[in-house]
């Protein structure tokens, strides 16, 4: 069958299941743009094509000088120029002309949803359109704070400036209980709680370990990756392990954990973030994937693991997540990395004889968008 036929079965199914919708995503960068944001937003807005639904996503894009129009996967995306000052929030150019495209498409879509909280891109955004009336829903990504002293300084005003426009908003959703406390002890608002998703192909992947710790994400220190470097020194030395730690990642700490971890004298490897098929890969072949993060709203490399079945390792507060998931052990930042060393080990020795979590997929977290945020 043709795309053009497929894509009109689809529509015919959605018009006679669940009506027919137009929806934006309003997101801080798009696909290829390798992030967590992005990720979630590509996972949804395809599959809610496939539905039947027209989706479009307005994304920002260093080094443009104009907006571009294109399709990808189904997808109408609008990419418009930002500048990153200090490499992060994605402030738009052009202010003037992005108010000016945002009210003149706006009514014509049925619902827009804005991702992240943390993004100057989407927030600017909403308060563009705060007046316009069209369902709004503003999923935060939300982790309490920043991650330097001059990012935490810079969420007084910042939050401020959030909880106002949060009034113009219909439904604000978390991916997790623990993200749902922090927006509504901030916000003063009760969130609607939908988690991620995974690529509905993981149930079929198995898991083969090899003699590796893994880790992907941002490289920052409140990831806590120099601790993650000295447990796995200990699981060698005390326990008998022979473990490397392979990390896939970027960020402002990646020199530094690459000199101490040098100093430390475990054998490991820092590279790049990887094309979603090599990371799946890779880890579908590690002993076991750690996420020592202070702060995380939810911690989707860690659904992904419980998904294949790779034991993980998560920290309190935000762990508890995961605190009803098979082949996961939530730890306090609170102890030594030696005491964290000794109940990884054990772990380790154990967790071959539990089952295998059993994870929503992309599929049914789209359905339930449709259900609970956008029909509602």
């Amino acid at each position: 069958m043709s795309g053009e036929k497929q894509r009109s079965k689809a529509y015919q199914h959605a018009i006679h299941t669940t009506a027919f919708m137009r929806i934006l995503y309003v997101s801080p960068s798009y696909y290829p743009h390798v992030g967590g944001v992005e990720y979630v937003v590509k996972s949804v807005a395809e599959r809610l094509v496939k539905r039947g639904h027209d989706v479009t996503v307005l994304a920002g894009r260093l080094g443009y000088e104009k907006p571009v129009k294109e399709e990808v996967n189904g997808v109408h995306v609008v990419r418009w120029p930002v500048w990153s000052p200090g490499g992060a929030y994605h402030v738009p150019r052009m202010r003037g002309r992005f108010k000016e495209y945002l009210r003149g498409v706006a009514r014509g879509f049925d619902v827009i949803h804005f991702h992240s909280v943390h993004s100057v891109f989407t927030m600017h955004a909403l308060n563009m359109l705060k007046d316009v009336g069209v369902r709004k829903v503003l999923t935060m990504h939300y982790h309490g704070t920043g991650h330097t002293l001059f990012r935490r300084l810079l969420w007084v005003p910042w939050r401020g400036f959030c909880r106002k426009l949060v009034r113009y908003i219909d439904v604000v959703h978390a991916v997790s209980v623990y993200e749902a406390r922090l927006i509504e002890r901030d916000f003063g608002v009760k969130p609607v709680v939908i988690e991620h998703g995974v690529e509905e192909r993981l149930a079929s992947v198995e898991w083969r370990p090899e003699n590796y710790v893994m880790y992907s994400g941002r490289i920052e220190r409140y990831k806590n990756l120099h601790r993650l470097g000295n447990i796995v020194k200990v699981l060698n030395n005390v326990y008998g392990y022979n473990l490397q730690l392979k990390i896939f990642g970027a960020g402002s700490y990646r020199d530094k954990l690459g000199n101490y971890l040098e100093k430390l004298g475990i054998s490991f490897s820092i590279d790049p973030p990887q094309p979603y098929e090599k990371y799946i890969e890779s880890l579908s072949r590690a002993k076991l994937f750690a996420l020592l993060s202070e702060r995380e709203a939810f911690g989707q490399t860690v659904n992904e693991a419980n998904a294949i079945g790779v034991p993980a390792v998560v920290a309190e507060p935000w762990g508890r997540n995961f605190e009803d998931r098979p082949r996961t052990l939530i730890v306090s930042l609170k102890d030594r990395d030696e005491e964290i060393a000794s109940k990884v080990a054990e772990f380790l020795d154990r967790v071959a004889r539990e089952p295998r979590s059993s994870v929503p997929t992309w599929d049914e977290v789209a359905d339930t968008y449709i259900k609970r945020l956008y029909r509602t």
